[in-house]
């Protein structure tokens, strides 16, 4: 998944500069959104995935689908995305490009999963602490997982923070097995 991840960040990164020097950000993620979509149908995938498919042959087909709702530089990306042979990389490079829209705009989204039901200040303070970390305002969506034992994962973007039991037993019996 790292691996995914480490492929996709430069792409996005250069679609972010792109489109924020455009000043078109909305824009180009409402025209991703819709690739994304397009490349999530399992008929596209089985053909994205067939090697008897060329990717003259899958350009035009997503050409065909998208229409004139892709600007020719969204089309020139997504075609770019195809012959190299990165397109299953596409639904992370919109997530890591909403990730650098939103850290643009002052906001990022924290996903943080905690052994117990946080109260509101355990959260405003967590999310106190997750804004002086990342300079800017973090919206914060909690689910609960029993499985951790005790403590929390936080996942801002592509950063992932384990304090959790769980974790901190996996890793002292990795160490043991060393």
């Amino acid at each position: 998944m790292a691996e995914i991840a480490t492929i996709a960040r430069p792409y996005a990164e250069a679609v972010f500069s792109l489109a924020k020097q455009a000043g078109t950000l909305s824009a180009w993620s409402e025209q991703l959104a819709l690739a994304d979509a397009v490349a999530a149908d399992p008929e596209m995938q089985r053909l994205a995935a067939d090697p008897n498919v060329s990717a003259e042959q899958l350009n035009a087909l997503f050409a065909a689908v998208c229409g004139s709702k892709l600007s020719a530089e969204a089309g020139n990306f997504i075609k770019l995305l195809i012959d190299g042979g990165r397109f299953q990389v596409l639904p992370a490079i919109v997530a890591q490009f909403e990730v650098l829209k939103a850290s643009e705009g002052g906001v990022l989204d924290a996903a943080v999963t905690s052994a117990f039901a946080l109260n509101e200040a355990q959260l405003a303070g967590l999310s106190a602490r997750l804004e002086s970390r990342f300079k800017c305002k973090i919206n914060a969506s909690v689910t609960v997982d029993p499985d951790l034992i005790g403590g929390v994962i936080v996942a801002v973007g592509d950063e992932v923070y384990d304090a959790s039991v769980r974790g901190k037993l996996q890793g002292m019996a990795y160490a043991l097995k060393r």
